[in-house]
């Protein structure tokens, strides 16, 4: 007895030692930083009456400190995300889903091309990254209770820089190859013709037991359960831009950024203006982790962005050796270089570390997975913009440019790997870049550049992307105007001014598709003989579909439903009621609900390129039980269904998935109301009058410049103006800041 005593006594020690570890153990191995050299900071912060904070400096590293003050202030919370995730760490934070990140950031070496290549960029810039970490760490220091994490801080330039590696490839859909390859789905086409079809499969899936559940190693079957969450999000990204030239608009140079992002993490927009007086002037908005906005205006220029998504990573299969210790290139045997990696995965009160192995050859990331026939296959991926971190240079130059000219000059470099450029200036220029450093493929190969390539021809390993001069691009079209909304690059101004997609080589993979939003924004572009303010108000808060692509395709099947006794009395309502709809998601129609409800699966299997088309009538089922559970009807008003909630507020919205007016995707809450979390974000509206006055602009937010901060007046105070589809004025100009001055302070890490 005294013996089974000391045992459990034994036992129960163990227990709690390793309980004590297990939550313990992971900032004490976490990665080291040294601070940024020691300099004195001071920036003034304005807010205005919304707490936009407006930051100004003598110098632009001060301003890039004041930043990082005035954003922390806002949403510390988030900005420790992303610094976990340049860290390699958010798995200790987020659990699971934060390990997710992880394993992408040493697949993807992130801290390895931020230490090859920060040291590398010009000195100016990297003064601005060091004073941007030199931010975070002292409001880290001063708030030390709201540290998520044990030595997350400090951070330096490097850490920052790394992020940026991270997180930029999943904006053209690199989540969406990585995810296939290592869950042994299909692969997904990343382009293709206007009315999808069923996409060929590139990849074999795995093999399936026989209680279906695939065969997997268990360093496969870890990382097949690590589906990257920017893979499915990136394939959702949406926005729409227009820039309209003095003589269509009928009075100023118009440039309407209309951003369709999550609305709350870490690539959702975060509102702010920079001056300096080494002529930093800029106002527009950041995702959480960079020191300036990456669209928006200064007095002299402005531009915003799309997604784009051209054929931006190659796949290669390698042939291997029995232990898949090697691979052949050439026909000689090289070593796979393989590294083993810690994730650190929260589950409750404990992190535990679970160890993985990463694998690269000199094509980039591999990963392994077993095959058919049971041994092991190796797939290579190579991406445009690896290895480069120059993007950070790249961008802090057009925050500062001051001509088309020059704007133009930093594009060129071919820094920015991917998004649409639309811009617009003071001169009454207006452009358009389908900017997108794509590989500079050999087109002499006779390589299949839309399939799995062979991973043994040294031939097909890519350096670098293309010239500037090879991708699409418009200045000045004969129409007056340039949009995009997510399509192709041939429809982009219109008749006689669109660029022929003839003229550019196929091996390019310019993409073919077009959206709703861009069908109707080109109908209504091209119909309108004046685009004045009042005309472009209406085209951008437009709410119709065309019955065209994917929307085509569901009302086709609808009509197509059975409509004998066998189809049950609720689903035939259904089905007759959404094809009386009038396809417009505008609040006033009794389908609305009910078509919001189902377009959204169509319009997102047409845009990841799923290989097939969800089934009508279980969707419809599903939808109809929905409706009737959480409203009594199928017919409830859509602003009764779609919410826009944040704390005390709760209102209903307009607007489709991919309508101009774009409520895109949303959360489910307990009460049934579809609660939105992905769509129209920040909205600026800026304009240069044609007779030379100084620029204005407008924006607005879905919630506030304070989306963490429940106890700030500004954590949901511009909820009421987004649903309205109102926007507030931006103070850009130093006497329109402090006459609507709110708030204003000076911060330094002077001791």
């Amino acid at each position: 007895m005294k013996w089974l005593k000391r045992g459990g006594l034994t036992l129960a020690v163990l227990s709690v030692l390793a309980f004590v570890v297990l939550a313990t153990w992971e900032p004490f191995f976490a990665r080291e930083t040294t601070p940024p050299p020691t300099r004195t900071y001071t920036a003034e912060i304005v807010r205005d009456g919304y707490g936009v904070p407006h930051i100004y400096g003598k110098s632009d590293a001060d301003v890039a400190y004041g930043v990082a003050i005035a954003h922390a202030e806002d949403d510390f919370s988030t900005l420790q995300d992303v610094v976990a995730m340049a860290k390699g760490r958010y798995g200790a934070i987020a659990g699971e889903q934060g390990a997710q990140f992880d394993y992408i950031y040493h697949l993807l070496n992130a801290r390895g091309t931020a230490e090859r290549h920060y040291p590398d960029l010009p000195e100016d810039t990297r003064a601005l990254f060091e004073a941007y970490a030199s931010g975070l760490n002292q409001f880290a220091a001063e708030n030390a209770d709201e540290v998520k994490l044990g030595n997350l801080f400090p951070v330096d330039g490097e850490d920052v820089a790394a992020g940026f590696a991270l997180r930029q490839p999943f904006f053209f859909g690199l989540g969406n190859v990585i995810e296939p390859l290592v869950s042994g789905k299909p692969l997904r086409r990343e382009f293709g013709p206007d009315i999808p079809g069923f996409p060929r499969e590139i990849s074999p899936p795995m093999p399936e037991s026989e209680n279906g559940a695939s065969e997997q190693p268990e360093e496969v079957a870890h990382a097949s359960r690590l589906v990257l969450p920017l893979g499915e999000e990136a394939g959702l990204l949406g926005s729409n831009a227009f820039a309209v030239a003095p003589e269509k608009s009928g009075g100023p140079t118009t440039l309407i950024s209309n951003s369709h992002q999550p609305l709350r993490g870490g690539v959702a927009w975060y509102e702010f203006s920079v001056e300096s007086e080494e002529g930093w002037h800029f106002t527009g908005a950041n995702f959480p982790g960079s020191p300036f906005p990456f669209l928006g205006h200064n007095e002299h220029l402005g531009w915003t962005n799309t997604v784009n998504r051209p054929d931006m990573v190659d796949v290669y299969e390698l042939e291997l050796n029995e232990d898949a210790s090697q691979y052949r290139l050439d026909g000689e045997w090289r070593e796979l270089e393989t590294e083993w990696v810690t994730l650190p995965v929260r589950m409750g009160p404990v992190v535990l570390p679970i160890r993985r192995a990463v694998h690269r050859s000199v094509h980039g990331p591999v990963i392994l997975r077993e095959g058919e026939d049971g041994a092991q296959e190796g797939f290579a991926i190579r991406y445009g913009g690896m290895d480069r971190i120059d993007q950070l240079d790249a961008y802090y130059r057009l925050n500062k440019a001051t001509s088309l000219a020059e704007w133009e000059e930093q594009l060129s470099r071919m820094a920015i790997p991917s998004t649409n450029f639309i811009y617009a200036d003071r001169e009454g220029n207006i452009a358009y870049v389908y900017n997108a450093a794509i590989p500079d493929r050999p087109e002499d190969t006779g390589a299949n550049w839309r399939g799995v390539l062979p991973g043994d021809r040294s031939d097909l390993i890519w350096e670098g992307a293309v010239d500037y001069a090879e991708i699409p691009k418009l200045v000045n079209p004969a129409s007056g105007w340039i949009y995009n909304a997510n399509n192709e690059p041939f429809t982009a101004a219109g008749e006689g001014s669109d660029l022929d997609p003839d003229a550019f080589s196929p091996v390019l993979g310019i993409e073919r598709k077009q959206t709703n939003r861009s069908r109707r924004a080109y109908r209504l572009l091209s119909e309108a003989q004046v685009l004045d303010r009042e005309t472009l108000e209406r085209i951008k808060y437009d709410m119709a579909y065309e019955r065209e692509n994917y929307v085509a395709v569901l009302w086709d099947a609808l009509e197509n439903l059975e409509a004998e006794d066998e189809l049950a009395p609720e689903i035939r309502e259904a089905r007759d009621l959404l094809l009386g709809w009038d396809f417009t998601a505008d609040n006033e129609g009794r389908a609305d609900a009910l078509a919001l409800l189902m377009i959204r699966d169509w319009m997102s299997a047409e845009y990841q390129n799923k290989a097939e088309w969800p089934d009508v009538r279980e969707e419809l089922a599903k939808h109809v039980a929905h409706l009737r559970e959480h409203f009594g009807r199928i017919d409830p008003p859509m602003s009764e269904l779609l919410r826009l909630r944040q704390g005390d507020k709760d209102l209903g919205l307009d607007g489709g998935s991919d309508t101009l007016r774009a409520s895109t995707t949303w959360d489910v809450d307990e009460d049934g109301r579809l609660s939105l979390v992905h769509g129209d974000s920040f909205i600026q509206w800026a304009e240069w009058p044609a007779d030379g006055g100084k620029v204005r602009s407008r924006s607005i937010q879905p919630f506030g410049s304070a989306t963490t901060r429940p106890d700030s007046p500004h954590y949901n105070d511009q909820m009421e103006l987004y649903a309205a589809k109102e926007l507030k004025p931006v103070h850009f100009w130093r006497e329109d800041v402090l006459a609507n001055a709110k708030s204003r302070k000076t911060v330094t890490n002077a001791s």
